[in-house]
């Protein structure tokens, strides 16, 4: 039995990362050579635009918080832990992390509200759009779950993950810290491979070209015109 989870730790933290990211290279890079005007978002902004403003703009300020505060401590884990030292400072940073992942929350929950109730949008949404957000759906809840049942996540995420995200990047991963980690941390990491592997046959693509700009730029009018009419 101990040889059995071993071995499936192995797979899941030693291979997966390894096939995720062999995976979002090569599609990636043939959707781009074969599909290339298909590297959007594939908005649906000009068929409902008020829910998808509240949809859309929480759930991108709130992830890309997130992300960053992700990316900073893998960057600099010493000085992550040397912040989080003083109990104020690490209060201000796990309530802030945890607020704009509920943000991120709330916006995926709108925007799948939206996809579920909006005529028109729901005519455009496919299976990929239900793949997508339901891995998605995994990753913010499990990693709200594990900020509420696992707190302090900045300094042993910083202590714990780092080490092994950078043993993957030398070609030689450990996995004897997150082998011991909790269910629900593991099904963050996992699921998060994943996602990066499913990222080029979705609508996720489009981060590759980052279309920021809208975060901030305003609402747009859209107006159809139509033609006269030719009667005979």
């Amino acid at each position: 039995m101990a040889g059995a989870i071993l071995t499936a730790d192995a797979l899941l933290f030693g291979a997966l990362p390894y096939l995720a990211l062999t995976v979002f290279l090569l599609a990636s890079i043939a959707r781009y050579r074969g599909w290339r005007f298909s590297y959007s978002s594939l908005s649906s902004q000009f068929l409902e635009n008020r829910q998808h403003f509240w949809g859309l703009v929480p759930f991108h300020y709130g992830i890309l918080v997130v992300l960053t505060g992700h990316l900073v401590a893998f960057l600099i884990p010493r000085e992550i832990l040397a912040w989080n030292s003083h109990p104020l400072r690490l209060y201000v940073l796990e309530i802030s992390s945890l607020a704009f992942g509920v943000l991120t929350l709330v916006g995926l929950a709108a925007a799948i509200v939206r996809r579920l109730t909006v005529p028109e949008v729901r005519a455009v949404t496919n299976r990929r759009d239900g793949v997508l957000f339901a891995l998605l759906a995994v990753q913010v809840v499990s990693g709200l779950g594990t900020a509420v049942l696992y707190p302090w996540g900045s300094s042993w995420y910083a202590a714990t993950a780092t080490p092994y995200l950078w043993s993957l990047l030398r070609l030689a991963p450990d996995i004897t810290a997150v082998a011991v980690m909790p269910w629900l941390v593991k099904l963050h990491i996992v699921n998060a491979f994943v996602l990066l592997a499913y990222a080029p046959f979705s609508r996720l693509v489009h981060v590759l070209v980052a279309p920021l700009p809208y975060l901030w730029r305003k609402p747009q009018v859209v107006r159809w015109y139509r033609g006269p009419e030719v009667t005979s």
